[in-house]
């Protein structure tokens, strides 16, 4: 039995680069995510697919020919909210002031590390809400960025506390928790109460829970046991 991260939702990328080698390389990362990706060379041809498709995020160069990065953002954000990811060879404050003036919402300078603009992408999609990060253990799914929890449809609220015990036991689906990896994960090494929480807290937790979904081990911990969601 296991759990496992599902990322719900198409995300659509816009990538704007006149430079033919960068911009393949940046559609290569971002499409290894999983992610869709469109691609153009110029400023005016990225204008015709803004306004003819929606897109999750744009990773614009500055330098364009035709019209040129910051024109076209400041003409964007007159239509859309979507993230801007600048990207370009020019580092001087001027611009960068100029990209966030503009309402970029995050700005790279070249030569950059295609891990981190990945990295930097994500993190944007994760701000907006196009990016959700579930984990599934059979029909029960948490939303770790949230505090969503759902068993087989049905929303089940819990605290912030209880999502964090329960985020462990899907994580660890199948397998015993004890006690004392319960106390030091949840409530901190330098925790000076007792196992008592841990019971107190358990008993709360599994009131919310479908009936037997999390299995006393007597005198060692607790484990979470979820049907295979086939």
């Amino acid at each position: 039995m296991s759990y496992k991260v599902v990322r719900r939702v198409n995300i659509n990328i816009l990538v704007v680069e006149d430079d033919v080698i960068i911009q393949d390389m940046v559609c290569k990362f971002l499409r290894k995510e999983g992610w869709l990706v469109d691609a153009c060379f110029s400023g005016d041809d990225a204008l015709h697919l803004l306004y003819d498709k929606t897109y999750q995020l744009i990773i614009l160069d500055i330098m364009l020919p035709g019209t040129n990065g910051q024109a076209l953002l400041k003409e964007l954000r007159q239509i859309r909210d979507t993230p801007v990811l600048m990207m370009t060879a020019l580092s001087d404050d001027e611009n960068q002031l100029l990209a966030f003036h503009n309402q970029a919402d995050d700005y790279v300078t070249k030569p950059f590390s295609m891990q981190i603009l990945v990295k930097r992408a994500e993190a944007l999609l994760r701000r907006s809400g196009a990016l959700k990060k579930e984990i599934q253990a059979g029909k029960l799914v948490l939303f770790p960025e949230t505090y969503g929890v759902e068993y087989d449809g049905e929303k089940i609220t819990l605290t912030p506390k209880e999502n964090e015990i329960l985020e462990l036991f899907a994580r660890n689906a199948g397998k015993i928790i004890n006690h004392e990896t319960l106390l030091t994960r949840i409530w901190g090494y330098d925790f000076e109460g007792n196992e008592g929480i841990i019971h107190a807290s358990m008993k709360k937790l599994r009131d919310k829970l479908p009936r037997g979904m999390i299995r006393t081990i007597k005198g060692v911990g607790y484990c979470l046991e979820v049907e295979d969601d086939d």
